[in-house]
């Protein structure tokens, strides 16, 4: 289910934001952020969990500290886009952890494709051996990124 953002008000709003910026905020501290109880405050992180505003939690790994200091954006074109064919290809996809992103796309090419990358010859290996070995990929087309300007995976609510 899913809900507008008319339909939080300003404290679900704040515990959102807040947990967006720190997920390993306690209740507690969450709590005396947005001048609430903790039993009060959560009732109200369950009830954004139950509703499917929050999804889940993680944490984020820095890229270039476990040595993935390349990023590329592929766009991949299949042979054809009937549902089996997608099907097989966001099948295959998912097992390559180098994919940290994929988005079916309306447009020229069929699906982007975020890559992490050591260096230039881990690159080649992916190119090569898995990415147009994907089931249906006709053409590939990378882009390097050559600096990240901003990246986040905060929401505006």
């Amino acid at each position: 289910m899913s809900y507008s953002s008319t339909q939080l008000d300003e404290r679900d709003r704040s515990i959102l934001q807040l947990l967006q910026e720190d997920g390993r905020l306690t209740n507690v501290e969450l709590a005396q952020r947005i001048n609430l109880s903790p039993s009060a405050c959560l009732r109200r992180v369950k009830l954004l969990e139950e509703r499917g505003l929050i999804s889940r939690y993680v944490m984020l790994v820095d890229e270039k500290a476990v040595g993935l200091s390349g990023t590329a954006f592929v766009l991949v074109t299949l042979d054809q886009q009937g549902r089996a064919a997608l099907d097989a290809f966001e099948a295959a996809i998912q097992h390559h952890p180098e994919v940290t992103e994929c988005c079916l796309l309306a447009g020229g090419a069929d699906y982007m494709v975020r890559v992490a990358y050591a260096n230039s010859a881990d690159f080649e290996r992916i190119h090569t051996d898995v990415l147009t070995q994907l089931p249906g990929v006709v053409r590939v087309h990378s882009t390097l990124a050559l600096r990240t300007v901003k990246k986040t995976s905060a929401l505006p609510v």
